[in-house]
């Protein structure tokens, strides 16, 4: 009786520390993140924001200077070259960020050098409605991955002021080129909202390349 009994036990102690074995095991369970792994992540979010920016802002001078090559001379110019010279700073600002806190930055800038100026360009030839077309699309979506960052930071608990403020303005900035170019006539550009739609499409892939290559 008492042998019965104590198998019984040992049976109910195996059975117990399987099923624990079992739910440790389980990759439904997550352990805490400690503070090592915290900091981990929150500097693979920053980076990845400050690389993406930084190859946005470089690819958005390439289209306004892809603009310029054509429309320079026209009324159009003066205030695309207005806006190009603020992607300019803005892109100086993303330089120093990346130097400053050892960002790598994406191995794909020389395509958006090119894929770049050559949409500024094709847009321009189009027309002057066409190039603002092509400033409204890009700028919406830009502003958007702005707002988007900016609650990304603020979801991870990460208190950059710098960066943070950063953002904001350069939001800012491209919400303001943004209605530039809808009172600059984007809205008459031929085929309009396929045309932007196709451009939206062409710079959130380009978004999400740079975040990650």
């Amino acid at each position: 009786m008492n042998s019965l009994i104590k198998s019984t036990k040992l049976i109910k102690k195996t059975n117990i520390i399987r099923t624990y074995c079992s739910i440790s095991g389980s990759s439904n369970i997550k352990k805490p993140l400690n503070d090592i792994e915290k900091e981990k992540i929150k500097r693979e979010i920053i980076e990845r924001i400050i690389r993406v920016d930084h190859a946005g802002e470089f690819g958005a001078a390439r289209i306004y200077e892809g603009q310029l090559a054509v429309l320079s001379n026209t009324k159009e110019g003066p205030l695309i070259r207005e806006m190009a010279d603020q992607e300019k700073e803005h892109q100086a600002k993303f330089n120093q960020l990346i130097y400053e806190k050892r960002v790598r930055p994406t191995v794909l800038s020389p395509i958006w050098n090119v894929a770049g100026f050559g949409l500024g360009y094709v847009s321009a030839l189009m027309g002057k409605e066409a190039a603002m077309a092509v400033t409204v699309a890009v700028e919406t979506v830009i502003s958007d991955h702005y707002n988007d960052q900016l609650r990304q930071l603020n979801d991870a608990g990460i208190d950059d002021k710098e960066l943070k403020e950063t953002i904001k303005k350069f939001r800012d900035d491209e919400l303001e080129h943004m209605h530039i170019g809808i009172e600059h006539d984007a809205e008459l550009a031929p085929l309009y909202k396929p045309f932007s739609e196709l451009v939206k499409i062409g710079t959130k892939t380009a978004i999400w390349l740079s975040t990650r290559v």
